[in-house]
């Protein structure tokens, strides 16, 4: 299987990748061999991808990662690299190679400090002799501070350094670092695509695949989620259901204390899993005894993981809000779609009634504002407004 496999429906970015990726192995067999660089290369030091969530951005980045450091032997006798079988590519796509560093984060942020460090490891020469390549999967979330350390980096790289960022939209990206990167847009997956791919790969059953698909449209990582967890199922259904239950200003107030109860028990079960091995961890690598008191001097190495734990739960909460946010305006859109008769395929067919419901009562102009409503909701999320205040506004602006 090769490493471009588990991007779906990207046939015009995987060519792009896979051309480069010739390229950049016809480069270190040259500097391998004494000789002089090819003189046309599709290879260069900076990426950018972008595309909506579930596009597989950061999939694309590892899947050139590995292309990357691939050392087939079949590359000798004309295969193209990125083979998903050899040490390279196996240990890059397992997240193990030592010469890839893939940066993810489920903070909020990612600051000055960790940038640096980034930055200082990129100046290494690659441990295997291929590419030295660091993969940040959350551009987006880089304070300007640290992009205006990142763009240091990008601007001046080290001879064997590719770096891969990836980001939602160019907008989320410092002008002065995307105007350094090559650029390459993904697209969302056909539902058809995504169906597929949990079918051969997760081994789900067709008609609950198609379901999940077309529920989330086309996001891979959710419909796999809606179609394996039973607790996601059950979320979004409570989701659906809340616009039948805004008629008056109680059902408003109570809907949003429910959404965002649920969105910070989601925080509290993820911190239930995490939270406690990683204090225990810290603990002994402090050398505090079993049941025991803590080493003089390391009150504040604690301190410091309980902000991290503290943050980690905000943006968990957050997350699990803007998911049902998302489930919410894909409801409101197959509404329009009813109300305009559009040909357009229905996400939410599982709810069609009260899709049907709320179609026939209101207008496409009132259905309108309801998205705008859910939108700035999300908007207000990002600026930081506190969860309940800005969940209670949208429902109040849904009701009928």
């Amino acid at each position: 299987m090769a490493v471009w496999d588990d991007l779906v429906g990207q046939t015009r970015v995987e060519e792009h990748l896979a051309a480069a990726a010739r390229d950049a192995d016809a480069l270190v067999t040259a500097h391998a061999a004494g000789e002089p660089a090819p003189e046309a290369s599709k290879m260069t030091h900076a990426w950018l991808f972008t595309g909506p969530p579930g596009s597989g951005r950061a999939t694309a980045a590892r899947a050139f990662a590995a292309a990357l450091q691939c050392v087939s032997p079949d590359r000798a006798l004309g295969g193209a690299p990125g083979c998903g079988f050899c040490d390279g590519c196996h240990t890059t796509l397992v997240g193990t190679h030592a010469d890839v560093e893939i940066v993810r984060t489920d903070l909020l942020s990612i600051g000055v400090k960790e940038t640096r460090d980034l930055v200082r490891r990129a100046q290494l020469s690659p441990a295997g002799g291929r590419w030295q390549v660091i993969v940040l999967e959350d551009a987006d979330r880089l304070t300007e501070g640290a992009g205006n350390v990142l763009l240091k980096a990008v601007e001046e790289p080290a001879p064997r350094t590719v770096w891969l960022l990836c980001a939602p939209s160019l907008e989320d990206v410092l002008p002065t670092i995307r105007s350094r990167c090559r650029h390459l847009t993904l697209r969302t997956p056909p539902v058809e695509a995504v169906a597929d791919v949990l079918v051969r790969r997760d081994g789900i059953d067709p008609e609950t695949a198609q379901a999940a698909a077309r529920a989330t449209q086309g996001h891979i990582d959710r419909a796999r989620r809606l179609a394996t967890d039973e607790r996601a199922r059950a979320r979004r259904s409570v989701v659906l259901k809340l616009p039948l239950r805004v008629d008056d200003v109680g059902g408003c107030l109570k809907a949003a204390q429910e959404l965002v109860d649920a969105a910070a028990e989601d925080a509290k079960q993820v911190a239930e899993e995490i939270d406690v091995k990683e204090t225990e961890e810290l603990k002994a690598a402090l050398g505090a005894a079993q049941g025991g008191r803590m080493p003089r001097g390391t009150a504040g190495a604690m301190k410091e993981l309980e902000e991290r734990q503290k943050r980690r739960r905000t943006r968990t909460q957050r997350d699990s809000l803007d998911l049902a946010l998302t489930d919410l305006t894909g409801f409101y859109r197959d509404v329009l779609a009813l109300q305009l008769r559009s040909r357009s395929a229905l996400a939410n067919t599982d709810v069609r009634d009260a899709l049907e419901r709320i179609a026939r009562d209101t207008t496409p102009e009132r259905t309108l504002r309801r998205i705008e409503a859910v939108l700035a909701c999300r908007e207000a999320l990002d600026r930081n407004v506190a969860p309940l205040l800005a969940v209670e506004a949208m429902t109040m602006a849904l009701r009928g």
